[in-house]
């Protein structure tokens, strides 16, 4: 592949973007995957150098809520390892059914969750967590991480929407701590991701390494907007990434 200054003009601001999209509240791929598909990268190049710019981007986010103590770090330390469980599940389902039929159901699906948020003012507001017994929160956060986890290596988009989604309105977590929380599983996945693509020679890294940097800015700034608004700025920017992913879901369907 001839790479030109046209290559990192598309793609560089675009993964800053998605970098500062995907710390406020997930779907940073939404923007991501398609910026490496407009610059020309063969499919393979496409997932790897976005597995690698967003992994990073996540753990330079997921080390600033850490940090800032925004994580419950059991809960989601728990989920991480259950939705790799998932994940791989997934994988492997895929090669045996036709995921189409989830287009269907998301056509559905998000608009729902979307208008749900929108009604549901307090959803998200305040940090009710506590009120859930641990062992309780630790069998449903474990369990829903699988179920998403699965839909993730089964199919994949959004899937830090809807753990965000799950985190707030079943285990009754503010939204910063949700998102917080999200990206210890993010991560997790990512890093399993990253280093198959690493082994498998699919990364290229003149574009790989200054799309990380990019990303990892747009990360930081939309952290620190996250620890400084908070709720304020997740739960609009949440809402915007489900309307992206049920477009991207339309543009499947159609195409």
């Amino acid at each position: 592949m001839i790479i030109t200054w046209h290559t990192y003009a598309i793609i560089l601001p675009l993964i800053f973007f998605a970098g500062f999209i995907d710390a406020i509240a997930g779907g940073g791929g939404l923007i991501s995957v398609p910026a490496y598909m407009i610059a020309g990268l063969p499919p393979h190049y496409v997932l790897g150098n976005n597995k690698f710019s967003s992994s990073i981007g996540t753990l330079f986010t997921t080390a600033a809520y850490h940090k800032n103590k925004l994580i419950d770090m059991r809960i989601a330390i728990i989920s991480a390892l259950f939705a790799l469980g998932g994940s791989f599940a997934g994988a492997r389902t895929v090669l045996l059914i036709d995921p189409q039929f989830l287009h269907y159901i998301l056509v559905v699906l998000i608009p729902a969750v979307a208008v749900f948020t929108f009604i549901k003012k307090d959803l998200g507001k305040d940090n009710h967590s506590i009120h859930i017994e641990r062992r309780n929160a630790i069998f449903l956060s474990s369990s829903a991480a699988f179920i998403i986890g699965f839909y993730d290596g089964f199919f994949g988009p959004g899937t830090g929407a809807l753990l965000i989604l799950f985190y707030t309105a079943v285990l009754k977590y503010d939204f910063v701590t949700a998102n917080a929380n999200t990206k210890v599983v993010n991560l997790a996945s990512n890093i399993a991701a990253v280093t198959t693509f690493i082994i498998n020679g699919k990364i290229l890294y003149s574009i790989g390494i200054p799309a990380a940097i990019c990303g990892v800015t747009g990360n930081l700034i939309g952290a620190h907007i996250v620890i400084k608004r908070g709720k304020n700025i997740i739960r609009p920017v949440f809402i915007g990434v489900l309307v992206l992913l049920f477009l991207k879901i339309l543009y499947d369907i159609f195409k």
